[in-house]
Order: structure tokens, then C-alpha cells, then sequence
């Protein structure tokens, strides 16, 4: 049931950034029963032309047009990696909750500002981490909770795609924090810290392109408890994506592509499956992430179990450390 189902005047979204992503998730907004009331660009003739294409009322010229109308409630940050700090305070500098695409930000310290800013004032925001939040990751972490896997002795995730844009693509770009890491690395570094925590120790090696970012990357890390990881991200080739997780009674498999609605197969000691799971999911789903936050909202809350802030500034004091192990600077550091 939405919040307009029930008769609750629905809290209303504006999209700051018109790029694929801002797409993706406006549609599963949209299609889930979310109010989408404001469209913000950097040209006016952009925001018009996004919010035609998604019935979306009003459409800015700026971000901070967006940020300042009195109408909008939430803000989904949607920009390079380089402005999510800066798109992130000026949207709580006008008393709005945030939701701040993955990676939340470039760097720990600029992860930890944006936290504490929104702690300070009171608001709401979260990294759009939006796999966290998908049934088939509940269901995981649930069976880690019950113990059906025994004590955790190792993880494995990685994120392949075949990228091959222009020098001059964004992901290509140090400067806009691009390379494999903060798009695609991302997403198994953050389910190492879901799964096991924040690494005690972490090593990495990386292939890195003409510009100077990370074409592919890889990590071992161990953690508390005597587990250890192993991650491979790239943006030179689709890999299986798929994620384990192995314990000493038996493991969890998380089927192509793990980080999207995927199955997941709980095996014992000897191989054999015990359970499946699968569950439907329509659209992208990005719509979980945005129901989260609207909870959160409504119930006074300003974080969360599954993605409060402090997990994305500890998930990013990770990714720093990866980028000093592979001699990765961003420009400004």
C-alpha cells in the first residue's frame, strides 16, 4: 500500500541529475507509486525534457533551484561522484532528507561531513545502495543471522562490465572519481562490509587506463572472525557475477547478477541444496531504497539498520584504502 493508498499526503521526490540512472530509478518510482514532483538540471532544456518524458510537474534549470523548492521533500542525488558531497549539502542546507547514489561520496572524509551534516540537522541521508535492500539480500542476511551456514571462513563477489567508452567518458575521468572502483567496485566491497564487516586487513592490484583511473581491480582481505575476501571488479569485461559466501556447515550462492534481483541457493557441508529462493521483483528494483527512506521519514528516524550513514563512510574509508594500495589519487586530495 502507498502512502496515498492510505490517505497520508505521500512524500514527494526530486531527481537532481538527468543522466541513465536518474532514469532507472525514476521509473521504478514512478511505477511503485512514489510522488516524483521536481526535475533538476543544468540546463533547463534537459530538465524539461526529462520531466516530459516522465510526466514529472515541475522542472529546474539548476540544482539549486531543485534543492530550494518548497514542494520537494527528498532529493535523489544522481551526479558524478565528484559533486555527491557538494549536491548533498546544499540539499540539506535546505532542510532536505537525501538520497545520494553509490559511491556516496568521493572519499571518507567528504563521506563523513555529508554524515554529519545530516545528523546535525536532523535529516535523513542514506547511499543509494540499493542492493542492500532487495529480498533476495534480506533473505541472505537472514540465513547468516540463523547460523545456517556455520562460522563465516570466506566471501567471494565481483562486478564485470564491458565499458568501453572514450577517454573522455566520466568513468574515464579522475577528476569526476571515475575508474571501476567507485561505479562498479563498489557494490562487492559494500557486501563484504554487509556480510562480514569492515576489513581488518585489505590488499588490492589494479590494471589502470591511459587516464590514469581503474580499469580493473581486484582485493583479499580479511576480517574479523577469520574470514576472508576476495573481490574482482571491471570495466574491460563481463564476468559471471555471481557472489559466495562459505562457511564451515555449508555456503550461500547468489546467482547472476548477485547484485540485482537474483537466486539464492543454500547448500550444506557436502554440496547438497538444502533451499532456494527467488523472489519477484518487478522493475528494476530501486524502489526498495526509496521505501526505506520514506519509512525513515515518517517514523522520525534519521538512519536505519541496513544503510545508515556511518556503514557508507566506513564502506568508503575501504575504498580509500583499496585506491592507496593501487596508487589511485583523485585530483583536490
Amino acid at each position: 500500500m502507498t502512502a496515498s493508498d492510505s490517505g497520508v499526503r505521500p512524500l514527494r521526490w526530486g531527481i537532481l541529475a538527468t543522466g541513465g540512472i536518474a532514469r532507472l530509478f525514476t521509473s521504478d518510482l514512478l511505477a511503485h507509486g512514489h510522488s516524483v514532483h521536481a526535475v533538476g538540471s543544468r540546463s533547463a532544456e534537459n530538465a524539461a525534457r526529462f520531466a516530459g518524458a516522465f510526466g514529472i510537474p515541475q522542472a529546474h534549470g539548476s540544482y539549486e533551484q531543485l534543492v530550494a523548492d518548497p514542494d520537494v521533500d527528498i532529493v535523489y542525488v544522481a551526479t558524478p561522484h565528484s559533486m555527491h558531497a557538494e549536491n548533498a549539502h546544499a540539499a540539506l542546507a535546505h532542510g532536505k532528507h537525501v538520497l545520494v547514489e553509490k559511491a556516496f561520496t568521493l572519499n571518507a572524509a567528504e563521506a563523513q561531513d555529508v554524515a554529519s551534516e545530516a545528523r546535525r540537522r536532523g535529516l535523513v541521508v542514506m547511499e543509494a545502495m540499493w542492493t542492500r535492500f532487495l529480498p533476495h539480500m534480506v533473505h541472505v542476511r537472514e540465513l547468516l543471522a540463523q547460523d545456517r551456514i556455520g562460522t563465516v571462513r570466506s566471501v567471494h563477489a565481483e562486478h564485470g562490465q564491458l565499458l568501453p567508452f572514450a577517454d573522455d567518458h566520466r568513468l574515464r575521468a579522475p577528476a569526476l572519481g571515475g575508474g571501476a572502483l567507485l561505479d562498479l567496485g563498489v557494490y562487492p566491497l559494500s557486501f563484504l562490509h554487509d556480510v562480514v564487516g569492515e576489513p581488518d586487513t585489505i590488499d588490492a592490484r589494479a590494471i589502470l587506463t591511459p587516464t590514469g583511473v581503474d580499469a580493473s581491480v581486484a582485493t583479499v582481505s580479511t576480517h574479523a572472525g577469520g574470514a576472508i575476501a576476495t573481490t574482482f571488479s571491471s570495466m574491460e569485461a563481463c564476468g559471471r557475477n555471481e557472489a559466495t559466501v562459505t562457511g564451515d556447515d555449508g555456503r550461500i550462492e547468489i546467482a547472476a547478477t548477485w547484485f540485482a534481483p537474483a537466486a539464492v541457493t543454500l547448500r550444506d557441508a557436502t554440496g547438497s541444496v538444502v533451499e532456494e529462493f527467488r523472489a519477484d521483483v518487478t522493475g528494476r528494483g530501486m524502489q526498495y531504497q526509496a521505501a526505506e527512506v520514506e519509512r525513515l521519514v515518517r517514523d522520525g528516524h534519521v538512519a536505519g539498520e541496513i544503510m545508515p550513514a556511518e556503514e557508507s563512510v566506513a564502506v568508503m574509508r575501504t575504498l580509500d584504502r583499496v585506491r592507496e594500495r593501487i596508487g589511485l589519487h583523485y585530483p583536490g586530495e
